[in-house]
């Protein structure tokens, strides 16, 4: 009976090791990938043109966005921030196209869409600065 008892312990701690050891290399292998979440997915109520996002940003964060257009369209972007001014996006297309604009002092932004497909928005404080930001981020698409 003690032989049996042993030989069922000894079982379970060789499937705990090796569970263990299964968990220790998955996390290494996620860690890899930088552990970055994929950005939100902007998506608009049927029938509408337009919705506000909003969130808080501090210090060195990024609140990140993607947003999914056709070629021709007009895309409309406005953000407010608490305090005023406070919060900065960057608008790129999918090859990481800049679209003409400088990521420090965006706050709208009207353009005609070159091409179809998703345009990515990154939130954040202006420079280095400290603190946090309460945005909104109102956005529109047009034929």
């Amino acid at each position: 009976m003690k032989n049996s008892l042993l030989a069922r312990v000894t079982k379970l701690a060789i499937l705990i090791s090796v569970s263990m050891i299964i968990l220790v290399g998955c996390s290494a292998a996620i860690a890899q990938r930088g552990g970055k979440a994929e950005p939100n997915r902007i998506e608009f109520k049927r029938g509408a043109t337009s919705t506000i996002v909003s969130g808080t940003v501090r210090g060195d964060e990024e609140a990140e966005y993607v947003l999914a257009a056709k070629k021709g369209q007009r895309l409309i972007i406005k953000l407010t921030s608490v305090p005023v001014k406070s919060a900065v996006f960057q608008l790129l297309g999918e090859n990481n196209d800049t679209l003409g604009l400088e990521y420090e002092a965006n706050y709208d932004y009207s353009g005609v869409l070159p091409k179809a497909g998703d345009y990515f928005i990154t939130v954040t404080r202006p420079g280095q600065s400290k603190g946090t930001s309460r945005y909104k981020l109102t956005v529109s698409v047009r034929q």
